[in-house]
Formats: structure tokens, sequence, C-alpha cells
């Protein structure tokens, strides 16, 4: 049987490599297009990147509450929470800071949010996968 520590760092791989995908190449290129083109880019992106949070968010769910049950040390509880606040901050802020920015447009204030938002995620996602590494060793 695989192990839940090493499942947890192999699924955290994943989530930071993704925020910091989000952060360095998806959030740039959305904020360089214009305000006419804005909302067409805004939705394309949407309805792709579900695609990829809504699988990665689940297996980490799976994947966090398998690590709490069987190895509940504090680095694996760490990386745990770490990866809780990246996916909360998703749910609190980001999911709808993009609504608004979908029914909006963009704004400084909702752009701003946004990265700040995307900033505590993809430092949250890159600890969760640090810590989890720290507790396979």
């Amino acid at each position: 049987m695989p192990d839940a520590v090493v499942a947890l760092a192999v699924v955290g791989a994943a989530h930071a490599a993704f925020q910091l995908t989000v952060s360095v190449v998806v959030y740039p290129a959305l904020a360089s297009v214009g305000a006419d083109q804005f909302a067409l880019a805004h939705d394309a992106h949407s309805r792709r990147i579900v695609v990829l949070v809504g699988p990665l968010h689940a297996a980490l769910v799976v994947v966090c509450g398998w690590a709490v049950v069987t190895e509940p040390r504090p680095l694996v509880l760490a990386a745990v929470a770490a990866h809780s606040l990246a996916m909360v901050t998703t749910a609190l802020v980001a999911a709808p800071t993009h609504g608004r920015l979908g029914t909006s447009g963009p704004s400084p204030v909702l752009l701003r949010r946004l990265a700040v938002s995307d900033g505590v995620r993809t430092l949250a996602a890159v600890a969760g996968l640090v810590l989890a590494l720290l507790a396979i060793a």
C-alpha cells in the first residue's frame, strides 16, 4: 500500500507546480489583455482552468485526509495545513474575485486582490510541498 506522506508529496508537487504556473504564466498573460478583450479572455481562462483545479483539489482533499488519519505527525499536519490554506484562499478569495472580474471586468482593486490571493496560494502550496518532503525524511 502506498505511503500517505509520499502521496502527499506527489500531489503537493502537482499543486505547487500548478500554482507556480498560474503565478508566472497564466495571471500575467491574463493581466496583459486589453480591457476590450478581457471578458472574452477571462471567460476562456475560467472554462479551461476548472478542468485542472477540480481534480487537483479533489486529490488534495483525499490525500490530505489520508495523511491526517494515518500519519498525524507535526510536519505532516503542517503540510496539510499549508495546502488547506491554499484551497481555502481559492474558495473564499480567488474564486469570488474571478466571479467579479467576469461580471465587472478588470479593475485595479480586483486585479490586486487576485494577485495577493495568488501569492498566498503559491506560497502555501510550495510550503506544503517542502513540509511533506521533510516529513518523508
